[in-house]
């Protein structure tokens, strides 16, 4: 019998983090790669992916960086051939990135629609592309990041007083993402390959005090997330540790969507 422990080890495993120099892509990548997986961040942002994979290699761990458009299904295809290509296949997908056009309510219905294009037809192309590599490989994990804003509506009294928008795109597209990882894990999950959503709460990065203030008071652990705190549930979930597990959404938040 295999002790527990080894079940979260991803050694001899390739994972694909898309989006991975972002906020919370950077402990994404820097997870899975000190579980052992072979790791490649991909996003349009080069300059600063590559730097971030430097510092990576520089820290012992194995992680290319690459390019991805993800609103452009053949920059999909052609990362998983490259992939594929450099590693010999795909064993884990996270689908991190994301693009933010829309600024508030007002803003232009061209700008929702340029959203729709990244954070929901590509989470589908990504998704189809890698799970269908993933199933006729023998099995995989997807893990698709979404948000508690894809689980309740906005509490707008946290931004009272603050200038800041609320885009309604965001809050379609996470909601969106929790019901198509169901699909998919009912669609692929009889090749094996599971996928499951993680919806992490408010990243600290030095917001307004106001705001942080009462975004802490809504939750029961009374502070924001790290940049730490995303790391065991995606080696969790990308491991074999969870290997019962499929078409779950993960509430990373604090307790925020439980008041």
């Amino acid at each position: 019998m295999t002790n527990v422990l080894a079940t979260f080890h991803l050694t001899h495993k390739t994972a694909v983090v898309s989006g991975g120099a972002g906020l919370y892509g950077r402990q994404i990548a820097e997870a899975l790669a000190e579980a052992g997986a072979r790791t490649f961040m991909a996003s349009r942002n080069q300059e600063k992916l590559q730097a971030q994979a430097e510092e990576f290699r520089q820290a012992g761990l194995d992680v290319t960086a690459l390019e991805l458009d993800q609103g452009n299904e053949d920059s999909v295809n052609a990362l998983l051939r490259q992939v594929v290509e450099l590693a010999g296949g795909v064993d884990i997908l996270v689908n991190n990135a994301v693009l933010r056009p829309m600024a508030d309510w007002s803003s232009p219905a061209e700008a929702f629609a340029r959203s729709m294009e990244v954070n929901a037809t590509g989470v589908f192309t990504m998704t189809r592309a890698f799970g269908e590599h993933m199933a006729e490989r023998g099995g995989g994990s997807i893990i698709n990041v979404g948000s508690i804003q894809g689980m309740v509506g906005p509490d707008f009294t946290l931004y009272e007083g603050l200038g800041w928008g609320t885009p309604p795109d965001y809050f379609f597209h996470k909601a969106g993402m929790i019901n198509f990882s169901r699909f998919a894990a009912a669609k692929l999950g009889p090749r094996q390959v599971r996928v499951n959503t993680i919806s992490p709460g408010g990243f600290f990065n030095n917001q307004d005090p106001r705001f942080v203030e009462r975004y802490n008071a809504r939750t029961f652990l009374g502070r924001m997330a790290n940049e730490t705190d995303l790391k065991g549930v995606i080696v969790f979930l990308a491991s074999d540790a969870s290997a019962y597990i499929t078409g779950a959404n993960i509430a990373v938040d604090a307790g925020y969507t439980s008041k």
